[in-house]
């Protein structure tokens, strides 16, 4: 019973679809109560062949996902063929209405549905993959950025710390130098300005002070 339940849920996954951003792999909802051990739906993990496409500032190359899990073009062309027949029916057609038209129209082209239907869960596990792979990588990114962005807030840290020692250190020697020419002064002023002036004009070790 409970493999059923499980099967039914993930089903019902392929159907649904959320507006909420996609979370880290294994990370759960903000909202969502913890699930059961009987109400978790397995993960399917799907598979790429080849590493998929990078997605450019968001743009995600559907054909290139698709055949980096390995569907084929005939795979793809059969998903392609039911959306765009569904695509041209009157929005108010029935929904019976609908499936017997598309069907009928499938067969006549003879292609199979339960081969579209494979088609189809096949593109949509691809896309989740990616998905998921996309959410890793991002990941990923995010804590080695905050790793250097930490790294660099320590480095700022420690040179605030040594500007701000110069400083002081550079307060204290300019009242430790000013300290020692008050006392120096005083011999100057024994003498005179004067002497002080004469001595200094005759001096070759010494500068006189500018006009």
């Amino acid at each position: 019973m409970t493999d059923k339940k499980n099967w039914g849920q993930t089903v019902m996954g392929w159907f649904i679809e959320t507006d909420e951003p996609a979370a880290a792999p294994g990370a759960p909802s903000a909202d969502a109560p913890p699930p059961s051990a009987d109400a978790a739906a397995p993960v399917v993990e799907p598979r790429f062949v080849t590493n998929p496409p990078a997605a450019i500032d968001g743009k995600v190359d559907f054909d290139g996902v698709f055949a980096a899990a390995g569907l084929s073009d005939e795979d793809r062309g059969r998903v392609t063929r039911a959306v765009e027949l569904l695509g041209s029916l009157p929005p108010d057609t029935p929904v019976v209405v609908k499936k017997q038209i598309v069907e009928a129209a499938l067969k006549a082209f003879g292609v199979p549905i339960d081969d579209i239907i494979e088609a189809a869960v096949g593109e949509i596990q691809a896309l989740e993959g990616y998905i998921r792979a996309g959410a890793g990588d991002t990941q990923q990114v995010l804590a080695d950025a905050e790793k250097r962005i930490t790294l660099y807030e320590e480095e700022i840290r420690q040179l605030r710390s040594i500007m701000e020692q110069r400083v002081r250190e550079q307060q204290a020697v300019v009242k430790a130098c000013n300290e020692k020419k008050l006392t120096v002064q005083q011999v100057l002023e024994f003498f005179g300005q004067d002497a002080v002036s004469r001595v200094v004009q005759a001096s070759a070790k010494v500068q006189a002070p500018p006009a």
